[in-house]
Parts: structure tokens; C-alpha cells; sequence
């Protein structure tokens, strides 16, 4: 039942819980329980409204996405501690992955324009010393977005 909760909220989060109940095939006061539950266990983190970049875009403009790669001079836990929080603190920085092998993050950032991303080049990386390489990917094209976990076992 839980899984089946999860699954549809990540498909369409903005259901009532009635018609999640009835999607689910339960009645409306367990669903409400259930919920509150996953809560509170923290299984479901946060519930957001996932936006169109094209309307967007008619609307205010073409903005710049880039995927960065980011390698740093030392990687102890508290230099990459302290890095990773200036950067997630950071609004233009949609995502942020620490990876092995390769570089020690990559991050998923929009600006508006090619200027903002300078900027924002500056104030996180320019700035740190401790940063030794940067590497952006400039998308042309989003082909998928999605925020969907796999729920069945492997």
C-alpha cells in the first residue's frame, strides 16, 4: 500500500486525498494516516511544483542551464563539507552530486543568461582557492526531466 502511495504521488502530487485513495484502492482515512506517516519517516522529503522551461521561457526569457563539474585541491571531509554547503546554499544551483571516480561534484545550475553564470562563477568557484578545476556543459536541449524513484526491488 505504501508503495503504491509513493508511486502515485511521485506521478501526480497535487491529488486529493480522496481520489489518492481511490487510486490506491483504500478509503480516505487510512490514505491520510499512511501519509502522514511516510511523512514522518521522511520517505517523502518535500511535495514541489515541476515547471515547463519552454512556457517558462516565452514568459521571461531564454535562461542558461549547465552541468559543472567541479575538482577540488583537497578533498577531506571538512574542506568538501564546507565547499558542498557554500554551493547548495547557493539559488542558481538546482542539483549537486558528489561522484567517483573523476571530478568531486557536479552541480545542475540555471542563471538567467551567460552574465549570471559568470557571476555565479565567480562567487563559487573563482573566489575558492581550494577549487582546481571547473568543467560546464552548456544544455541545448532538455530530452527528460524526471523526479521519479523506482519502487520496485531489483
Amino acid at each position: 500500500m505504501d508503495l503504491a502511495l509513493l508511486g502515485q504521488l511521485q506521478r501526480d502530487a497535487s491529488l486529493s486525498n480522496q481520489d489518492l485513495a481511490l487510486a490506491v484502492h483504500t478509503s480516505a482515512p487510512t490514505c491520510l494516516r499512511r501519509l502522514k506517516r511516510l511523512r514522518d519517516v521522511g520517505l517523502i522529503e518535500r511535495q514541489v511544483a515541476i515547471l515547463n522551461p519552454d512556457a517558462l521561457a516565452q514568459a521571461l526569457g531564454h535562461g542558461l542551464c549547465a552541468i559543472v563539474e567541479i575538482t577540488l585541491d583537497r578533498q577531506g571531509a571538512e574542506e568538501l563539507g564546507r565547499f558542498e554547503a557554500r554551493v547548495v546554499a547557493d539559488a542558481a544551483v538546482q542539483q549537486c552530486y558528489r561522484v567517483s571516480p573523476g571530478p568531486d561534484l557536479v552541480l545542475v545550475v540555471h542563471t538567467a543568461h551567460m552574465p549570471a553564470y559568470l557571476a555565479l562563477v565567480q562567487r563559487l568557484f573563482t573566489s575558492d582557492a581550494n577549487v582546481r578545476n571547473v568543467k560546464a556543459f552548456f544544455s541545448v536541449k532538455r530530452s527528460k526531466f524526471g523526479a521519479e524513484l523506482p519502487l520496485q526491488a531489483v
